[in-house]
């Protein structure tokens, strides 16, 4: 089978779309079947192009077996709403440039979290007469809302019937949450034809490992009790409420032994680092976003990983895929995300769920964590145990029988996510 696949964020972009995507590619090349992606050049999210890389009309390679085809789009960095619409919407009009000298896919599938890539995917699954696949990252342009990216107007109402569209057109709609397939079908969306594949780890890649102690010495961290959020800063993520958790563990007895680590780019960076320097937090480090390669390297500093997002109803649907991450690396989750990824944390027994924004809880927390050494050792085990059913191989081998069988025009098998959706009981996707 050849699959072509569009998405605007690959490989060596290190963000959660180009992970996943490029991970499941690998398998699929690796179980025989020919791949193509149709990106653009590496940028993201500080908007400027990886060295090795150029944004011209049309560029080659191949990666792993991947047959990678890049595209010029508009470049911005990830953020103002307008210039980020202007670079999904280039990348949409280069990848239907490009697709009609792919040759002979069985089938297309294209990846949120914004859906423009969606369309494009819908468009050359008209050209070229082959099933569309959406796969569903992110409920766009719901999260716009959620965020205050843009006021409600009669253009976010426009791109919601444009997603719905998108929704139905599909033969086959890959979410990565349980949480989603249940909002689609409160839409009208047949559940039938929603397979839930969730996010998950590389596991040769995320495993424990000692702590880097070069890079201990190099930031500071000898003696201190390391929490860390690694990941993009955007709206989307507060990261103010770690500042304040930060300002009151300075004014504690004993809150001199924290340390905070933010890893990562993103719209937020700029203002937290300043605000961070106003109010002379010392004890949060601030590194930019590096190599894939190297993450794990700073994932072993941690003692805790902090997990974030601003309280709103449609985070309860979210999973943040770092929790994967940490779980395989065995570090204990201090987790403010409400729904369903708190049911995850809760039922694994792999972290402490506090309250999204709540910075004093987020303290209380940390001290509990940091004070209890059985506790630490206890989540972090169940944390690698609880990995291995989320190991990224599985779950492409999983997506890749949906596709299969989307591209034969067979029924679905029977539905990716159900029996898992069953044992979620209602209060497991509640903080306590």
């Amino acid at each position: 089978m050849h699959i072509l696949f569009l998405t605007d964020n690959f490989p060596p972009e290190v963000n959660a779309p180009a992970s996943r995507t490029f991970e499941h590619c690998r398998e699929w090349v690796k179980a025989g079947h020919k791949v193509t992606v149709i990106t653009c050049a590496p940028n993201f999210p500080q908007g400027k192009v990886f060295p090795g890389y150029r944004n011209q009309l049309r560029q080659k390679e191949e990666m792993e077996g991947i047959t990678v085809i890049r595209v010029w789009s508009y470049i911005t960095a990830n953020e103002g709403f307008a210039r980020r619409i202007a670079d999904y919407v280039s990348f949409m009009v280069s990848a239907l440039i490009a697709a009609p000298f792919v040759r002979k896919p069985d089938i297309v599938v294209g990846t949120s979290p914004q859906f423009f890539t969606a369309c494009a995917a819908y468009g050359v699954g008209l050209m070229k007469r082959r099933p569309f696949v959406f796969e569903l990252r992110d409920l766009w342009p719901e999260s716009i809302r959620a965020v205050g990216a843009m006021k409600n107007s009669a253009a976010l109402d426009w791109l919601e019937k444009v997603e719905l569209f998108l929704y139905r057109k599909a033969a086959l709609i890959v979410s990565v949450t349980h949480s989603f397939r249940q909002d689609l079908a409160r839409r009208g969306i047949d559940p039938q034809k929603v397979a839930v594949v969730t996010n998950g780890i590389d596991a040769g890649r995320f495993r424990p490992r000692p702590r880097d102690e070069a890079l201990v010495e190099q930031l500071g961290f000898g003696g201190k009790f390391v929490a860390g959020y690694v990941g993009t800063h955007g709206m989307a993520h507060g990261l103010e409420t770690i500042l304040a958790a930060a300002e009151a563990l300075k004014g504690q007895e004993g809150g001199d032994r924290f340390r905070f680590l933010l890893l990562g780019d993103g719209a937020s960076k700029a203002a937290l680092v300043a605000t961070a320097k106003a109010r002379g937090l010392d004890n949060v480090v601030f590194v930019d976003t590096v190599p894939k390669d190297e993450v794990a390297r700073y994932w072993s500093l941690l003692d805790a990983s902090i997990i974030h997002l601003k309280r709103s109803e449609l985070f309860r649907s979210v999973i943040p895929s770092k929790l994967f991450e940490c779980m395989g690396m065995g570090i204990p989750v201090l987790h403010g995300v409400e729904g369903e990824s708190a049911g995850i944390v809760v039922r694994e027994d792999v972290g402490i769920v506090f309250e999204p924004e709540n910075a004093a809880e987020l303290c209380r927390r940390l001290r509990e964590l940091a004070d209890d050494a059985q506790l630490r050792e206890r989540l972090s085990a169940n944390g690698v145990k609880a990995a291995a059913l989320y190991d990224r191989k599985a779950l492409a081998m999983k997506m890749l029988e949906q596709l299969e069988a989307a591209a034969a025009g067979r029924p679905l098998p029977r539905d990716a996510g159900a029996d898992e959706e069953n044992h979620l009981q209602p209060n497991e996707t509640e903080l306590p």
